[in-house]
């Protein structure tokens, strides 16, 4: 067991080195991009990556405070799924509810791997390559229909 100050510094030594990895690769319309806090450029629309100590997932969370906004959206995305499908690769999961870790309610699509853990080094390389992968891919797919949402 970590203490808070311990489990912390794991964390941001996990996270500084997947930006060091990551800083070289260029994003699809090959400019430099901060792959840790991706900007999709679109208001109430993220690209999140979390990990703990049983998962590691990607997500686009859908975060319009107007829930009949953020279903247009939503429907908007779910319309894309086959240029998705051609971009993004696994299994993802859509949900047109789910809620944040605060109970605020948000669209979500996401996919994850489980029996990995942040506080384990040995996880990291399975992490990262995980993160990475579907990190360009996403970017590959939201240059390809960013223009949709603006």
């Amino acid at each position: 067991m970590y203490s808070k100050s311990e489990a912390a510094s794991i964390k941001k030594e996990f996270w500084t080195s997947f930006g060091a990895y990551m800083k070289p690769i260029l994003n699809a319309d090959a400019q430099s991009i901060n792959w840790v806090n991706y900007k999709t450029g679109i208001k109430n629309i993220f690209f999140r990556t979390d990990v703990d100590n049983k998962k590691a997932s990607i997500s686009i969370e859908l975060k319009h405070s107007s829930g009949e906004e953020r279903k247009e959206v939503y429907e908007k995305l779910l319309s894309m799924k086959v240029i998705f499908d051609e971009y993004v690769f696994g299994e993802w999961i859509w949900l047109a509810e789910a809620y944040d870790e605060d109970g605020s309610e948000m669209s979500k699509i996401y996919t994850n791997i489980t029996e990995v853990n942040i506080f384990n080094k040995s996880d990291w390389p399975r992490i990262i390559s995980f993160f990475k992968q579907n990190l360009i891919s996403l970017d590959l797919f939201w240059c390809m229909v960013k223009a949709h949402f603006e």
